[in-house]
């Protein structure tokens, strides 16, 4: 096989689903030059995933997306839980937006993945390669080589300094790698059904907790809508897709008769993850490295996570910002997360598909009772069940609190007015990069008190957040923004006289006391400096470090 000059690109990403187009996007708004590669010759054309979080929505902000994404979902739907006589036992209606969309929403993957990939237009240095699939590749010193096949085996050699692999269960990247997913795949196999023009489709999804047949259905934009039935013992994948079988189905569970069936099939759903999920300077992220169960509608959205953890931290080891020890926090902070999330949804689909009607009874009573606390109603009508992502470990300052500290969570995103009166969410105005902010009415002349030269090492936006009518007072270097919700006061009265240090990501990484700061100032530095153990630094990175 002979070559052409290989054409070198910082990040090569294998895979364009959702996890891989938004990895793309990200990496495309901070300036770095990204090849896409998928075997397909175009985005999916099938449903797929149809739960979009407020986390995943805000990643669409970061990506610079949501505009284009939020008019084609179905906004801040619910559940309810039927027992085997159609009563309602339970309703999770969260209404809540702590990271500043609602919580649950209805999308379409086919039309998530377009919109994605019509986004990429923006850059002239977002390359990609439709058609084209990894054969294989090698890792050298100074990066990894490709070598990829388009039409008619056409061969093709790519260089980058960092590979991605976000294509899916049957990740290539990863059986390269000669990785193995690690849990559980189960006897349980599910039927899904997706139907187009079911004109009569309620606005939340309905989960009928009946041991004689399981039934999710969920709702989708544009009369979509899901079905998914479990298959009993005895049951064959052949005969429950048969036409007839499917239509009965549907009929009872309250599909429109005038609806047609877009898709139909069986599958089988896993909790597994991947061992480990760096390779010196390969990674996997996505289905790729973990398999979820599908009752939390957490799949796609913790992909989603995965590429924003990843995306920031690709781009300041790239830029030199800091050292390629950065990226073992990716898996670090990640994999805790991702377990967690794959026991929600088992515990989801244990009261969803209950063994048999007396385990039903018990559970739907035990719900029931919760009616007689409001904090426990509460805590399950607004999805307070669901753990909100956190870091105990990483690229993180941690501050003993434990289960109470701020440090390593995502800060809530409210709404926020700017000096001109404009309302925007909080994202807006903090940027892509590390933030510094600090809150209360003298808060822009409070940034005098934090002149060490870390705060231009890490280049920190600095961010002054006065309280709604405060006077404001012009600062040079200094963004000030004002409150026009509580979304944040409560967290600093838990700390106050302090600033926030803030990920590019906008999770907390540190907090810093103004009446003594430099302690934390050198425990951040020893934190940036241990990013470069075990590599070398770049000439940039040298010179930064000097300055």
């Amino acid at each position: 096989m002979t070559h052409a000059q290989a054409a070198h690109y910082p990040v090569v990403i294998i895979g364009s689903g959702p996890i891989g187009l938004t990895l793309a996007n990200l990496l495309g708004r901070l300036g770095i030059k990204t090849l896409l590669v998928e075997r397909n010759t175009a985005t999916v054309q099938e449903p797929r995933a149809v739960s979009i979080d407020d986390e995943s929505l805000r990643t669409m902000q970061a990506a610079g997306v949501i505009d284009t994404v939020l008019p084609s979902l179905v906004p801040g739907y619910g559940s309810h839980y039927y027992t085997p006589r159609r009563n309602c036992f339970a309703r999770v209606e969260p209404t809540g937006r702590p990271y500043g969309y609602p919580r649950r929403n209805a999308f379409r993957q086919p039309i998530l993945e377009q919109q994605l990939h019509d986004a990429l237009a923006r850059f002239s240095h977002v390359d990609t390669l439709y058609g084209w699939r990894l054969d294989t590749y090698t890792q050298t010193d100074g990066g990894v080589v490709l070598d990829v096949l388009g039409t008619g085996d056409t061969p093709r050699r790519i260089t980058c300094d960092y590979l991605v692999g976000c294509d899916g269960a049957s990740s290539r990247v990863r059986d390269l790698q000669g990785v193995q997913l690690a849990g559980t795949t189960f006897d349980e196999r599910w039927l899904i059904v997706d139907l187009e023009d079911n004109t009569n489709t309620v606005t939340h999804t309905e989960v009928f907790c009946d041991a004689r047949r399981p039934c999710i259905t969920l709702p989708g934009p544009d009369n979509t809508r899901r079905f998914e039935f479990k298959l009993l013992p005895g049951e064959t994948e052949t005969a429950m897709l048969e036409t007839g079988v499917v239509e009965k189905l549907i009929r009872d569970h309250g599909a429109d008769p005038a609806a047609r069936i877009r898709r139909k099939v069986v599958y089988r759903f896993h909790a597994r993850v991947a061992p480990q999920w760096r390779f010196g300077r390969v990674f996997l992220a996505g289905d790729a490295a973990h398999l979820t169960p599908p009752f939390a509608g957490q799949g796609m959205n913790s992909g989603i996570r995965d590429a924003h953890n990843l995306a920031w931290k690709l781009a300041a080891v790239l830029a030199g910002d800091a050292g390629p020890g950065l990226l073992d926090s990716y898996e670090s902070e990640r994999k805790y997360h991702i377990w967690q999330m794959v026991h929600l949804a088992l515990r989801m689909g244990r009261v969803m598909s209950p063994r048999n009607r007396l385990h039903g009874l018990m559970i739907q009573s035990a719900f029931l009772s919760l009616k007689l606390w409001p904090a426990a109603a509460d805590y399950v009508a607004q999805m307070k069940y669901k753990p909100k992502p956190r870091f105990t470990s990483g690229f993180i300052l941690p501050d003993g609190k434990r289960r109470q500290s701020l440090v390593g969570r995502l800060l809530p995103q409210p709404m926020i007015t700017d000096t001109q009166g404009r309302h925007q969410l909080l994202d807006e105005a903090l940027g892509q990069g590390f933030v510094l902010l600090i809150r209360g009415e003298r808060a822009e002349a409070r940034f005098a008190e934090l002149t060490q030269p870390i705060w231009d090492t890490l280049r920190v936006q600095r961010v002054a957040l006065l309280p709604a009518g405060a006077p404001a007072t012009p600062t040079d270097g200094v963004t000030t923004i004002f409150e026009t919700e509580e979304g944040l006061s409560d967290i600093f009265r838990q700390l106050p006289d302090c600033a926030l240090l803030l990920r590019p990501d906008h999770y907390v990484a540190a907090f810093v006391p103004l009446a003594e700061p430099d302690r934390m100032v050198a425990a951040i530095e020893q934190l940036l400096a241990s990013t470069w153990v075990g590599s070398g630094r770049s000439a940039h990175a040298e010179q930064r470090q000097a300055a």
